[in-house]
């Protein structure tokens, strides 16, 4: 309690004011979620299992039947390649930008983007040597 008392007293009214509020506001929304998720949980349906509720929905059909069709690991995986080296494309186009400023700020901004294209490379290379774009193999 005394440090309480000797952090208000420490600081300004407004400045305690603001971290009143702010306490406040959080303990206000904290209530408000607690609350919300109470009363769904008292007044809401309680869910009645049966065969068909616990198989997986299919659009409306008819859940007896075939399956549908396995896709191939490759797709996700030139998928999540496809994102990794997009996302990092996205550094370039930022880096082409302030490509100005960077070049008054010194080399050593320079050699931060050399050190990206050459983590960037080597994992080209790795991906290529694995063959992860490679659809002949099967797999």
């Amino acid at each position: 309690m005394n440090i309480i008392l000797f952090w208000a007293q420490s600081q300004p009214y407004s400045e305690q004011l603001s971290s009143v509020a702010f306490i406040f506001q959080f303990l206000a929304a904290l209530a408000v979620a607690v609350g919300m998720l109470g009363v769904s949980n008292l007044i809401g349906q309680k869910g009645r299992r049966s065969k068909e509720k616990d198989i997986p929905y299919e659009c409306g059909k008819d859940p007896i039947g075939p399956q549908a069709p396995r896709f191939s690991v490759k797709f996700y995986m030139v998928a999540m390649l496809f994102i990794l080296f997009d996302i990092e494309t996205i550094f370039f186009f930022v880096w082409a930008v302030s490509y100005k400023d960077l070049l008054s700020k010194g080399w050593g901004a320079l050699l931060v983007i050399l050190f990206f294209l050459l983590i960037l490379g080597v994992g080209f290379i790795y991906e290529i040597r694995k063959k992860a774009l490679d659809w002949t193999q099967k797999g």
